[in-house]
């Protein structure tokens, strides 16, 4: 018999060890995130999956899914909690959308015309952040960063290099090469490495492509993220139950 949770009202089912994230978008239904990956376990560092359960706001990503739980997602109180964090992460880094390679390609920027995060509210920090050119193919810009320790995760755990890590705490975070010098160069990164590859907004670049696919053509110039995100995750599915998986 299969297990339920309720998601604004309509039954979601789950399997065991699902989140409520994973098993929402199994069911066709968004929740945005930025540094959730399904392979990796649940992180919660982005806040923007946030949910209410039992009148308390808590990470879909972190929260497993259990019979009986009545989570509210797209709310109104919920979106103005997503947009306001969104709304900090751009003030936290140095974003300039227009003049970006990534745009178009970038998560953060998809999620700010789906949530109409279109108005500053802060104070920018302009944070004083390097640019890395130091390896002949990766381009390392730490202005974009946003912390979402994807890219630490990858290397530690599926390139098995640990090239990166975070540094401090507060506004004096940041994001760290694990060499000697501190510079890119100095690793055995590799352009294939998942590192390499799974940045959600623009700071690991790959050199000599830039602008390659002209703006107007990229992933997020048609389609709005929350649309592309529910395909990925029902072609994901669909590809499970041909080769046999869940």
């Amino acid at each position: 018999m299969s297990a339920f949770f309720l998601l604004d009202g309509e039954a979601i089912p789950f399997e065991e060890g699902d989140s409520v994230l994973a098993a929402a978008r199994r069911a066709g239904h968004y929740i945005p995130h930025l540094c959730w990956d399904a392979r990796f376990p649940p992180h919660g560092s982005c806040k923007l999956c946030v949910v209410e359960i039992g009148g308390r706001h808590v990470s879909a990503c972190a929260t497993p899914a259990r019979e009986g739980l009545e989570v509210k997602n797209n709310i109104g109180e919920i979106r103005d909690t997503r947009r306001e964090l969104l709304i900090m992460l751009f003030a936290e880094g140095n974003h300039f959308c227009p003049g970006c390679e990534k745009s178009g390609n970038c998560q953060l920027q998809a999620l700010a015309y789906d949530l109409e995060a279109m108005t500053p509210q802060h104070n920018y920090f302009y944070p004083d952040r390097p640019v890395d050119a130091s390896h002949p193919d990766l381009l390392l810009d730490f202005n974009r960063c946003i912390f979402c320790e994807l890219c630490v995760r990858a290397s530690r755990d599926i390139d098995g290099k640990e090239i990166f890590s975070l540094s401090e705490r507060g506004v004096n975070k940041r994001l760290v090469v694990n060499s000697e010098s501190g510079r890119l160069g100095d690793t055995t990164m590799d352009i294939g490495d998942l590192a390499a590859n799974i940045c959600p907004v623009g700071v690991i670049l790959h050199k000599r492509i830039g602008f390659a696919v002209p703006i107007g053509e990229r992933i997020y110039d048609g389609e709005p993220i929350s649309e592309l995100d529910i395909a990925a995750a029902t072609c994901a599915l669909d590809d499970g139950k041909a080769g046999g998986g869940a």
